[in-house]
């Protein structure tokens, strides 16, 4: 068996796997045991009563996390003309037509979102099996697909992520960074739970919210008392 390092060490010593934490406390564990060298990565992780294969117990949206996410976000648009113009300056990373969708047939898919305009989706369409794999197809319901692209890529460049349940019925998304105040995290937390229980589908039967962990990119994994999740 492999040595445990100082700090899995220290981790197995101060954490309770078993515990229910509030989410105050467990921030604070967290927090003590963060890296030094990067600035990790709080996640979420929400395990809800639905099976995504039924259509009916789908989860998916998106919402704006009111302190960001410390994440830079690249964001490539489908316009032309004014459209393209309008998207630029927003602040899109890449805007094209034909010759973006090319771009990306070549392999070059280097971004977090893509948005376009509806005129755009006969062109969009024809690159359904790279992006939708990766979850960058553009979609209306999701506010990817719009004639407002520079709402859009300011959504986007502003701290708005996207939620999406995956077969577990798990779903997993950052909330900021382990640098954040502790506010600025649990305002974000809040945001994003309140989307999930609201995006709660119609064939969800039982329990919706059954588990809620917090972690960090390389501290521990802390359960969360779901009653910290208003709704659930």
């Amino acid at each position: 068996m492999a040595k445990l390092t100082k700090k899995q060490k220290l981790i197995a010593e101060k954490v309770d796997s078993e515990k229910l934490y509030g989410f105050d406390e467990a921030l604070g564990v967290l927090k003590e045991f963060a890296s030094k060298k990067f600035d990790e990565t709080v996640e979420v992780a929400m395990n809800l009563g639905v099976d995504p294969r039924h259509a009916d117990q789908m989860v998916r949206g998106m919402v704006s996390l009111p302190a960001g996410t410390g994440k830079e976000m690249k964001v490539a648009v489908f316009a032309k003309g004014d459209k393209a113009e309008e998207a630029l300056k927003a602040g899109a990373d890449k805007v094209g037509a034909e010759d973006l969708m090319e771009d990306m047939q070549a392999g070059n898919l280097n971004y977090d979102r893509v948005i376009a305009t509806p005129d755009m989706m006969g062109v969009v369409g024809r690159l359904g099996k790279v992006l939708g794999p990766k979850g960058l197809m553009p979609n209306p319901k999701l506010g990817t697909v719009t004639p407002n692209v520079a709402q859009a890529v300011k959504d986007a460049k502003g701290g708005q992520v996207e939620f999406r349940v995956e077969k577990q019925g798990i779903i997993h998304s950052g909330i900021g960074k382990i640098s954040f105040t502790e506010d600025q995290l649990k305002t974000n937390f809040k945001a994003l739970t309140d989307a999930i229980v609201k995006a709660k589908p119609a064939g969800a039967k039982g329990k919706y919210v059954q588990k809620v962990a917090l972690s960090s990119s390389m501290g521990p994994g802390l359960k969360i008392d779901v009653t910290e999740v208003e709704g659930a």
